[in-house]
């Protein structure tokens, strides 16, 4: 079984250490963007199996960042994690309609992360292998 890549976008080094720690240890190939503009390029280069996406980031935040890659042909296939401190009822609805997958809030607990990227892989149809 081939090994699945993420991306993870999030601005802050500290969150992405931790989840490529978590991740990388799990059996995943990982790859990191630290804003919404690097996140999108890299998706479109490398075309992961699943992102993570954080959504307070300077410039394109994570909404913006999520509403493109969903809306985009080359893209729009790879399921996305929105991973935030946004907590609330209406931030996770408006991450939703931008086309996200899943919405969790930080602190990430990471058992319950890589039992829901193991669903949504297992749920996905990918058009592309890696």
């Amino acid at each position: 079984m081939p090994v699945k890549t993420i991306l993870v976008i999030d601005d802050s080094p500290t969150e992405r250490y931790v989840f490529v720690d978590l991740l990388s240890r799990n059996g995943y190939r990982v790859i990191t963007a630290e804003n919404g503009e690097e996140g999108i390029e890299k998706a479109k280069a490398e075309l992961p199996n699943l992102i993570l996406m954080d959504v307070v980031m300077p410039g394109l935040n994570g909404y913006q960042a999520t509403r493109a890659l969903t809306r985009d042909e080359k893209t729009k296939h790879i399921p996305v994690i929105v991973c935030t401190c946004k907590n609330q009822e209406t931030d996770k609805i408006w991450g939703l309609r931008q086309g996200a997958q899943d919405y969790l809030a930080k602190p990430i607990n990471g058992e319950e992360l890589l039992v829901n990227i193991a669903r949504i892989l297992a749920q996905a149809n990918y058009g592309h292998a890696k």
